[in-house]
């Protein structure tokens, strides 16, 4: 495949100069595990790994490549291995908090041009969940999609793609029934040539069931959901970028039941776009919504013009990110504190030998 068929563009070359004077490849990682990488280059997929130096000083999540970034590395072609010695700068990135106590950012997918949030019109659907998805998916950098699956076995797919057309403001919204092989021809949108597009959603909407429509073979293990709870089992466990037969690149996701937020507040402006407007109209300029008088938001719920569930989500999201902030904050400063440490019992150190 040539690079422009995997993405690569100006942007990508420019940052790559240093590295190609070096001898190293481009490559670009369409599989992740344990460590261990699969990436794709103009030679071939190579199995990666990530040079010493470079895992040394990239302890940090964010330095470790993803599914979807672009590699300098050293190839070995006798032996189809390469070393791994740089992450390019991403244009694109839809990424959550990653689990555990630790505020570290997980990317999910790099360096895609459209996120399709997938739905499904059975007991799966869930209002908030979407608004959720949105709010991360405006920070990533990337145009978000919201794709309503399974249309075949709801008798509401009109009234409720207008619900979410409602709250999606600025967002293509489709309705489609990947096993019933209606409505896919939306895709020819967003497929093009070089184009990189994810799916993302929890188990058992059917994320699988499209990728394999879109591939026209039965690649990815798809399973049955519970007809009581409509939800599914991880078949996808693992994250991978795949090349479709006419052309563009798509990136499957395992299911997320928990998608703690990553980023700031400027993906959730975007979200309730509505709720922002009313805010033009408070009284106070930092009014929060709450007991303050003259707030023009309190001023629609009561009045009924803005959905009070609505409202929830936003100032829940909005507690999230906040509470993101200070949490990135007094990372920085433990950092921060922590490197002045180093740098203090190396100065006595070196006043002890003698050295100051």
């Amino acid at each position: 495949m040539r690079l422009a068929d995997l993405g690569w563009d100006p942007f990508f070359e420019q940052n790559f100069a240093e590295y190609r004077d070096q001898g190293h490849t481009p490559m670009r990682i369409n599989r992740e595990d344990r460590g261990k990488y699969l990436a794709f280059s103009e030679l071939g997929e190579y199995t990666c790994e990530l040079s010493g130096k470079y895992r040394f000083s990239s302890n940090d999540m964010t330095l470790t490549p993803s599914v979807g970034d672009w590699v300098a590395a050293a190839a070995y072609p006798d032996e189809a291995k390469a070393v791994i010695h740089a992450v390019l700068p991403r244009k694109s990135s839809f990424s959550r908090k990653a689990a555990g106590q630790a505020t570290d950012e997980q990317a999910i997918a790099a360096n895609i041009d459209t996120v399709f949030i997938v739905a499904g019109l059975d007991m799966n659907y869930n209002i908030r969940r979407i608004e959720r998805s949105l709010a991360m998916a405006w920070n990533s950098g990337a145009t978000p999609v919201v794709l309503l699956n399974k249309s075949d076995i709801c008798p509401e797919t009109a009234s409720r793609k207008l619900e979410v057309e409602s709250i999606a403001i600025g967002v293509d919204v489709h309705a489609l029934s990947a096993a019933g092989d209606t409505g896919m021809e939306i895709f020819d949108k967003y497929l093009q040539p070089g184009k990189t597009v994810a799916f993302i959603g929890s188990s058992g909407v059917g994320k699988s069931t499209i990728i394999n429509r879109l591939l026209g073979c039965d690649r990815l293990a798809t399973n049955t959901v519970s007809d009581v709870t409509s939800k599914g089992r991880h078949t996808t466990t693992h994250r991978e970028l795949m090349a479709l037969p006419g052309g563009g690149l798509v990136i499957d996701t395992p299911g997320m039941r928990e998608l703690q937020v990553w980023g700031d507040e400027e993906g959730l402006k975007q979200t309730f776009s509505d709720i922002e407007e009313l805010s033009a109209g408070c009284k106070f300029r930092d009014c929060g919504h709450d007991h303050e008088p003259g707030c023009a938001v309190q001023k629609a719920i009561q009045s009924g013009t803005l959905d009070i569930k609505r409202a929830e989500s936003y100032f829940k999201l909005r507690a999230e990110f906040s509470h993101l902030a200070a949490r990135q904050v007094m990372k920085a400063s433990a950092l921060e504190k922590k490197r002045w440490k180093g740098v203090s019992k190396e100065v006595k150190r070196m006043k002890k030998n003698g050295d100051l």
